[in-house]
Order: structure tokens, then C-alpha cells, then sequence
């Protein structure tokens, strides 16, 4: 059998807008757990144990009942992966309990801009007008969330900030670990070592959840799973330039959900901000793709 999936950009836009209702939804209980919503508020680094415990158990089935065949791992990528994969998580629970969903969300969609900066002196990346002037565009947009003036200026944007920071550090190990091992176990080995960094890092600052937070961190942690799987099968069936403008759906998600379950609706700071920074990711992805196509036909 193939490893690699038959193309088919249909199926692959609906998995990754698939990925993105889960991946919204984990964004809303992380936000219930960080208020007192479901009883007294727990720690970002105790949200982020849950997701990762509970993903890992939900993994850990499907290895269990699929039995894939399973490669030498490639550890030392995975750990670099993990952890920063670990820290952006944690950072972004911790912004969502502080400002609105549809805010955080759309400040992490800066994480392929800062990838592509990470990317030049990691990977000995070159960088053309157009890819700078996609990030250019973008970090306006960024600066108009994070309203830069003594009267609104949001200083827990600056934690999902740092986690799109972190997330494009996770990034450019993703892209190094990119065809070295079957999607299904790189799942499961990222899992795995999120447990052990997340246990290690709980400790502090445990406490006892309620049952009902129980609940949302095991509704977390099963959704973050389905996500990640949605979102590598969508990956894996047509060109990132295809499916990335479908990811932008979190943002819609994330903007319903806020808007249910906390009556929080986007003012007109956050529109414009979210629509300047997904029209600088949409053009990098554009570019990105225009330049893979380049590089095939050579």
C-alpha cells in the first residue's frame, strides 16, 4: 500500500475546514478553563497537560487498533517539534482566557510569518519582495490587534503573539521531519513526548479539576487529536497552497463560538486587524505555492 494518499482537493479542503471547527473548539474550552466558567480557573500549564494526556490517549487507540507499521523515529527533531509545539499551546490557552477568541486566533495565524523569518538563518532560506511583503502585511495587522495605545493596548495579546513566535519556531521542525516517517507516528511520538514535558511542567501549579473540567480537558484533548488527524490527512491530499486559505476558517469558528457561548462580539479594531493579517498569510501561502510549482517544473 502507498504512503502517500491520492491527490484529491475536494476531500482535502474538507478535512482541513473539518480540522478547524475542532481546532476552534479547542481554543473555547481551553477559555472555559481559564475562567471561572466551570468552577475556579486552572493554570494554562495545567490546560495543556489535559490536551496533551487525553490526545495521547485517544492516539494511542488508533495505533492500537490500526497497527501501522512503525519506522526508527528521528528523536531529536521530534523533541525540538514537541516542545515547541508545547510552549505555543500553552501560550495561546493562556491569551484566550484574557481576550477574545476570534483576537488570539487570529494573531497565532502570524506563525507561517515568523517560520518564513526563522527560516532564513535555520534553513539558509532566501526571501523575495513578495514573501517580505507578505509578512509586512501581516505584522500591520498584528500591530492593529494588539492596539498599541494607553487607552486599549491588550497586553495579554502579546502572549498569543508569543505563541505564534513559538509556533513558527515548531514549524521549521515540522518541515525537517516532512517525509521522514508515517503521519500516524509522528502523532503519536509528538504526544507521547508532550505528556512527559507537560507532566514534568504541572506539577507547581496542580489542582484538583472539577468533574465538569474533567470533562472539557478530556473533550479537549480528543478534539485536538481529531484535528491534528484532519488536518494531516487534508495535508496530505493536495498542495499547502490549496488547503492553507481553507485553515483561515478558525477564525470563523472561533468568532461563532465566542460569540454562543460569551455574547463577545468583534469590534471594528478586530475585523480589520484579522482581515489585514489573513490577507498577508494568504498571499505567502500564494507565493509559497507559486514557487513549489516553479521548482517542480525545473
Amino acid at each position: 500500500m502507498s504512503k502517500t494518499p491520492q491527490q484529491n482537493p475536494p476531500l482535502a479542503a474538507l478535512f482541513i475546514v473539518a480540522a478547524t471547527v475542532f481546532i476552534a473548539a479547542t481554543s473555547l474550552l481551553a477559555k472555559l478553563l481559564g475562567t471561572e466558567s466551570l468552577g475556579a480557573p486552572l493554570h494554562p500549564l495545567q490546560v495543556s497537560h489535559g490536551r496533551f494526556v487525553f490526545a495521547f490517549c485517544a492516539i494511542t487507540t488508533a495505533v492500537a487498533a490500526m497497527r501501522p507499521t512503525l519506522s526508527k523515529p528521528y528523536l531529536p527533531l521530534h523533541l525540538g517539534r514537541t516542545l515547541f509545539g508545547w510552549g505555543g499551546v500553552t501560550l495561546m490557552f493562556a491569551a484566550v482566557a484574557y481576550i477574545p477568541l476570534s483576537d488570539a486566533t487570529a494573531i497565532t495565524f502570524l506563525n507561517p510569518v515568523f517560520a518564513m523569518l526563522l527560516a532564513i538563518p535555520l534553513l539558509g532560506e532566501r526571501v523575495g519582495p513578495w514573501r517580505w511583503g507578505a509578512a509586512g502585511i501581516a505584522m500591520i495587522g498584528a500591530m492593529i490587534l494588539l492596539r498599541p495605545t494607553p487607552a486599549s493596548f491588550q497586553p495579554a495579546a502579546l502572549l498569543a503573539l508569543g505563541a505564534a513566535v513559538v509556533m513558527g519556531m515548531e514549524l521549521i521542525f515540522i518541515k525537517k521531519l516532512t517525509g521522514r516517517e508515517r503521519p500516524l507516528q509522528v502523532l503519536w511520538i509528538n504526544n507521547a513526548i508532550g505528556v512527559a514535558i507537560a507532566s514534568i511542567a504541572v506539577i507547581p501549579v496542580w489542582q484538583m479539576p472539577t468533574l465538569s473540567q474533567w470533562g472539557a480537558l478530556a473533550a479537549l484533548g480528543v478534539l485536538m487529536a481529531c484535528a491534528q488527524s484532519f488536518f494531516i490527512n487534508g495535508m496530505a491530499r493536495a498542495d499547502a497552497s490549496f488547503v492553507a486559505p481553507f485553515a483561515y476558517a478558525t477564525l470563523v469558528f472561533a468568532t461563532l463560538y465566542d460569540f454562543a457561548i460569551f455574547a463577545q462580539v468583534p469590534d471594528w479594531i478586530s475585523v480589520i486587524g484579522a482581515c489585514v493579517i489573513l490577507s498577508g498569510a494568504a498571499l505567502l501561502a500564494w507565493r509559497e505555492g507559486v514557487q513549489r510549482a516553479q521548482a517542480l517544473r525545473r
